[in-house]
């Protein structure tokens, strides 16, 4: 199993990356601010106004080492990585099952029965830990039932269309119950939909801050495993979109950075002043509340849960690494089925 290895997530404007040696070396007005060993180092991301060096790319490259930009907010701007790495044959196949729409529901359906059931046992487990007598319990528990029967329903939906269908229910059940997940600060923090590009609330823009950290790490953990994280099957191809690491991130977009997103609000570990709104109306996240967030993300990734497939204990920031590894013994026969990463 691969090791855990840190991303460096870059937030400071005017920051500078360099290659010295064997070690990344950040500059901010031209004073050394940090040096880490590109050895342990999984990925770079650069918010905002970042610059790297070619030679820290071209080594980084060389690495395996992929470097991501974004902008100040989060949306994704481009990738420097390095050659796919693993057998050729392995990602003609991949290709070849996009391109087959039996096939391209098969996984799709697998993908959306982890994502339904892993966000089935976060809402439970909500109205479990909600005080005694709060009416909010009742509700949580039918969207779980709900999702039960769009679970049982995903069993014969046989076109990625339908599959589609069936996640958007399921969606909008969810979010629909999703304020009451909110126990504290939740007159600063109120959600009425899901909104995005720009999000214009504290709350989606929090998440959707955490979905561009998911998508990061999933694809860098496709591309490790040799898969091309461009090429989905639930998600199709669109240039400049990873849609795998789209598809593979749906198993984890709940249980992983929502149940995150809730506990940094719930704990006031993030509250209104890391949040600044533009002129256009868009809600950003400050750059004391980005630090508090990616904080949080690493750490979270450090805790270990039981793989209930491999029946072994891993670190979460390997669970991708996990299933990615799983997709690609599928796609080269050894496993009838990808097997969705359960929750518990």
């Amino acid at each position: 199993m691969r090791r855990l290895l840190n991303t460096l997530y870059v937030t400071t404007q005017g920051s500078y990356l360099r290659r010295e040696g064997e070690t990344v070396v950040v500059e901010v007005e031209k004073q050394i601010r940090l040096r880490l060993p590109l050895l342990n180092l999984g990925g770079i991301v650069c918010f905002g106004n970042v610059l790297c060096s070619p030679f820290l790319l071209g080594a980084c490259s060389e690495a395996g080492v992929a470097v991501s930009f974004l902008t100040e907010n989060g949306r994704h701007l481009a990738d420097v990585t390095g050659q796919l790495s693993g057998n050729v044959l392995l990602r003609r196949e991949q290709y070849r099952r996009a391109d087959d729409p039996p096939a391209s529901a098969a996984l799709a359906r697998a993908f959306i029965a982890g994502k339904l059931a892993n966000t089935r046992h976060v809402l439970r487990r909500a109205a479990r830990e909600l005080p005694p007598g709060d009416n909010a319990a009742g509700a949580i528990d039918q969207a779980a039932d709900a999702l039960a029967h769009r679970l049982r329903s995903l069993a014969s939906a046989d076109t990625v269309d339908t599959i589609r269908g069936i996640e958007g229910e399921a969606a909008a059940l969810y979010f629909e119950v999703f304020p009451q997940l909110v126990t504290a600060q939740r007159e600063h923090f109120p959600f009425g939909e899901r909104n995005r590009r720009p999000p214009r609330d504290p709350l989606n823009c929090l998440l959707s801050y955490l979905y561009t950290l998911l998508r990061f790490d999933a694809a860098g953990a496709l591309q490790s495993h040799g898969l091309d994280p461009a090429v989905g099957f639930l998600h199709r191809d669109r240039p400049g979109r990873p849609s795998l690491a789209l598809d593979l991130i749906e198993e984890f977009r709940v249980p992983l950075a929502d149940r995150l997103a809730l506990t940094l609000i719930n704990r006031q570990q993030i509250q209104p002043q890391h949040f600044q709104t533009t002129e256009s109306g868009a809600v950003l996240l400050t750059e004391a509340g980005r630090k508090e967030v990616l904080t949080a993300w690493q750490k979270r990734k450090q805790d270990e849960i039981a793989h209930p497939f491999l029946d072994e204990k891993l670190p979460i920031g390997l669970l991708l690494h996990a299933q990615s590894l799983l997709l690609a013994r599928h796609l080269r026969g050894d496993l009838d089925a990808y097997p969705p990463f359960e929750w518990r």
